[in-house]
């Protein structure tokens, strides 16, 4: 197949690194693969750095030259299916090609949950302006079919998944720690996330002011956030026990290094690559209930669920994870174990494969 992805775009998170992950996996099982985006994006920067072939199209907003743009393109060139991830360029890409007889299929992509308007052009474009819509998450997966009346049977939920040969325990966690300047005598707390104000840095930051044993905090990741976690650090007096070391090129070490993963995002996820990263680590995970969390997080299994904006409830399930070392140990063994049976990258490239042959429309 020759699968073209497009996305309009230009930020940096788990949307874009699942495009190209997939598109790598895509790749190795022998396809052809295009990424269309604007020049500028991270995603266009980043696919160019793999080998993926890339296109750059200016499709950033909605307006008339982009919808030009994206017809020039698609009449130029021959797809067997069109994945589209972003509102902008699924909306160019199923006006450009859904009253055509002869056409590629298109599949869209709902990477979040945040809700999707129920007005009359959105419902459109998620029922009639494509062929298949796949979630990252089976919670986002009925939300779209109960508010938006999307039918099941045109839906499936794929998580992304994760290449357990890279993700795994270190095998020696003090080497890892010595290695990356990691302090080796204390407890190793983590967040791995784009610096954006709804994964719950604050409410982290301020869970820290609240525990009793000695730890130190590694924030992995940048974004525009930045400058307002760097004040919050600051104020609460917490600077010699926290550490921004920003982007990662391979965040394995990272994690391998950490004794306790932690998101406490209060919006807009799927499921989160970062976790199911850390659950293939072997970390325990403290997360909330938000978006398609809990299909990963098993609370009193593989770690603890808490409330969401509230440092009080994620202060509380730090101590008792700091505090309770054989806790800390089951946890993270079953997180390994779930995500192994769940969450690989195996498995997505698998279900996207056959989703895609399946909406390469007949001629």
């Amino acid at each position: 197949m020759h699968i073209l992805h497009t996305e309009s775009s230009c930020g940096w998170g788990g949307q874009e690194v699942r495009i190209l992950t997939e598109s790598e996996g895509m790749m190795a099982k022998g396809h052809q693969v295009t990424i269309a985006c604007p020049d500028y994006s991270n995603i266009y920067r980043e696919a160019n750095k793999r080998g993926i072939k890339t296109v750059a199209l200016p499709i950033e907003k909605k307006k008339l030259s982009s919808l030009k743009v994206m017809h020039r393109f698609l009449s130029a060139n021959e797809f067997d299916v069109i994945n589209t991830h972003s509102s902008t360029d699924s909306w160019l890409v199923s006006l450009c090609l859904i009253w055509k007889k002869h056409r590629p299929g298109i599949v869209r992509s709902r990477h979040l949950s945040t809700p999707v308007h129920p007005n009359r052009a959105s419902l459109w474009l998620y029922q009639k302006g494509n062929d298949f819509v796949v979630t990252t998450g089976e919670r986002l997966r009925q939300t779209l079919h109960r508010d938006n009346g999307v039918a099941l049977e045109k839906m499936k939920s794929v998580p992304t998944g994760i290449d357990d040969s890279k993700f795994k325990p270190a095998i020696d966690k003090s080497t890892v720690r010595k290695d990356l300047g990691i302090p080796a005598d204390k407890i190793i707390i983590g967040i791995l996330a784009t610096l954006r104000d709804w994964k719950g840095h604050e409410y982290l930051f301020e869970a820290l002011t609240r525990l009793q044993s000695d730890y130190h905090l590694m924030v992995i990741g940048d974004g525009p956030y930045r400058p307002s976690l760097e004040k919050k650090i600051d104020e609460l007096g917490i600077r010699d026990n926290v550490s921004l070391v920003g982007n990662q090129e391979n965040v394995v070490p990272w994690l391998q290094a950490l004794d306790i993963f932690t998101l406490p995002s209060y919006g807009n996820e799927g499921v989160p690559q970062s976790i199911m990263q850390a659950m293939l680590c072997g970390l325990p995970i403290i997360s909330t209930d938000v978006g398609s969390i809990l299909e990963v997080l098993i609370p009193e299994k593989n770690g603890i669920c808490v409330n969401t904006q509230d440092a009080v409830s994620l202060a509380e399930a730090l101590n008792e994870l700091i505090t309770e070392d054989d806790k800390r140990q089951s946890y993270g063994e079953f997180s390994r174990k779930f995500a192994l049976e769940n969450c690989t990258l195996n498995q997505m490239v698998q279900d996207m494969e056959a989703i895609f042959q399946n909406s390469v429309r007949k001629a």
